[in-house]
This record gives C-alpha cells, sequence and structure tokens, in this order.
C-alpha cells in the first residue's frame, strides 16, 4: 500500500463506482502501476499537478503519496467525488477537487507555479485534450511537462516519424511544440473494466522554441490540406491553399511530387512560412 487509505476495490464498492463508457471510464486499482506512472512525471517535490478525469483517485493517491505540492483533479463524474474528499481528507490542503468537464475549464486558471500535467485521460477526449495543450498561447506554456495515458494507436500517432504509416497531423503538431517519447505500456488486465485495447503511456515536454500563434495556425492549415489527401501528391494535396505550390515549395528543398507522409515536420514549417510570406 503507498498509504494508509482502504483499497480501491473497496472504496469502488461502497460508493458504488461501475465505470461508465459514456465518459470513457476505465479504472486504474493497481496502486503499484499509478505509483509507476506518478514517478514516471519525474519529481514531484514541489510541483503543482493537474490531473483529468481522476475517478477513484487511484492515480491522485500515488500523486500525493510521491511528493506533489498539491493536486488539483478535475472531475465530471460526481459518484466519484465523495472518494476524492476523503483522499483530500487524508492530505490536508493538497488536494482541490473541481467537479467540471475537463473540456468546459480553464486549465490555466486552476494551478499555479511549476506544474506538471499528469493524468489518465478518458480515452473519448484524449485526443481533444492534447490538441488544446499544443495549441497553448502564449508559448512556452503553463506546463512543464504532459504525462499522460492514451490508447496505444494514438501514442504512435504523436511520437510518429515521418515515413511511417502512423505519421499525421498530430505527429507533426507534437514533434514542432514538443518532445514527445512513449515510456511504457499499460495491459487492458490493469483496468477495470478492461478495455479492448493496449494502453501506453506518453510524455511530452514543451520546446521552449515551439512556434509561435501566427505560425502555428498557418501550419495547421498546410497540414490539413497535406494529410487530407495524404496519398497524393503536394501539388495536389495543397491545391486548397490557392497558391502555386511549385513555387512555394521552390526555396524548401522539398519536391512537389512528394506526398504528406514523406515531409519531416520541419518542412512543413518552411512551407507554412513560405505560404505567410507568399499571403503579405
Amino acid at each position: 500500500m503507498i498509504d494508509d487509505l482502504p483499497p480501491l476495490r473497496e472504496v469502488i464498492a461502497r460508493h458504488g463506482l461501475s465505470a461508465r463508457k459514456s465518459l470513457g471510464q476505465n479504472f486504474l486499482l493497481d496502486l503499484n502501476l499509478t505509483s509507476r506512472i506518478a514517478r514516471s512525471a519525474g519529481t514531484l517535490e514541489g510541483s503543482n499537478v493537474l490531473e483529468i478525469g481522476p475517478g477513484p483517485g487511484g492515480l491522485t493517491r500515488a500523486l500525493l503519496a510521491e511528493g506533489a505540492a498539491h493536486v488539483t483533479a478535475i472531475e465530471r463524474d460526481r459518484r466519484c467525488i465523495a472518494a476524492l474528499e476523503e483522499i483530500a481528507e487524508h492530505y490536508p490542503g493538497k488536494l482541490t477537487i473541481v467537479e467540471a468537464d475537463a473540456l468546459a475549464v480553464s486549465h490555466r486558471d486552476l494551478v499555479s507555479g511549476p506544474c506538471k500535467v499528469v493524468a489518465n485521460l478518458p480515452y473519448n477526449i484524449s485526443t481533444v485534450l492534447l490538441t488544446r495543450w499544443l495549441t497553448e498561447d502564449p508559448w512556452p506554456p503553463w506546463f512543464d511537462s504532459l504525462t499522460l495515458m492514451f490508447q496505444k494507436e494514438v501514442a504512435a500517432r504523436i511520437t510518429a516519424s515521418s515515413g511511417s504509416k502512423a505519421y499525421g497531423r498530430l505527429s507533426v503538431l507534437s514533434a514542432v511544440r514538443a518532445d514527445a517519447s512513449c515510456l511504457f505500456d499499460v495491459h487492458p488486465s490493469s483496468f477495470t473494466p478492461p478495455p479492448k485495447v493496449t494502453s501506453t503511456i506518453v510524455q511530452l515536454v514543451p520546446k521552449s522554441d515551439g512556434l509561435k500563434a501566427a505560425q502555428l495556425a498557418v501550419l495547421e492549415k498546410v497540414t490539413a490540406a497535406a494529410f487530407g489527401q495524404r496519398r497524393k501528391m503536394l501539388r495536389q494535396s495543397l491545391k486548397s491553399l490557392g497558391v502555386e505550390i511549385d513555387l512555394l515549395l521552390e526555396n524548401t528543398g522539398f519536391a512537389a511530387t512528394m506526398r504528406a507522409e514523406q515531409v519531416p515536420p520541419e518542412a512543413f514549417c518552411q512551407i507554412a512560412n513560405a505560404l505567410m510570406g507568399a499571403q503579405k
């Protein structure tokens, strides 16, 4: 045990916390595993932590046991609040529970000082939240790192390199704004109920020189066009940008005959910069 609180199975039974598919819930009951996830976020001493979807609080307990100065947990499911309040009583002044939809609140306004985001994200909102965090303005953002659980397939998309089947818009966005890496997999049997897929813990550390907001907006426009027709050459897929593609690519060193999956993130940045120049 990582603390003197009751086992999670007992907590779940006492509060009647059956996981709801509509909320993307899969509860982690193995406190050794939640402790591993907490440790993978790095030293938590003195850090504020933002957690999304704590459920009955397995990861929340691990974060506090590992020394987090303060945890802010956003939970949409009212049934879980009583269980989380028991943790708050055990760690006085160290846990703030926010009963809200994580998509409907400003995360920046909920935390202060050095902050790490550590979460077993609900599968149904995971990529939406990640995209929101990676498109923060100003940049560098309010968080020092993101240590998050995704479906393994999504994790592959986040960390994919050009030339791979998983490479896409999310890969480019992650690469230009952060250093992203897969840390370890989590087997379905670790959850209640077990999902049909393996999960992966991914860590993203913001790059201090990540693209500014204006550049990022143009980059997203370029990647949307390119990957919207990923099997076609850039000459065709980028037509919707409204400029002569051969001229646009002339100074980038990349040919209009390339396909989106062949173009590395830095090249997409060059194309976005060229487009910004062409539109002035």
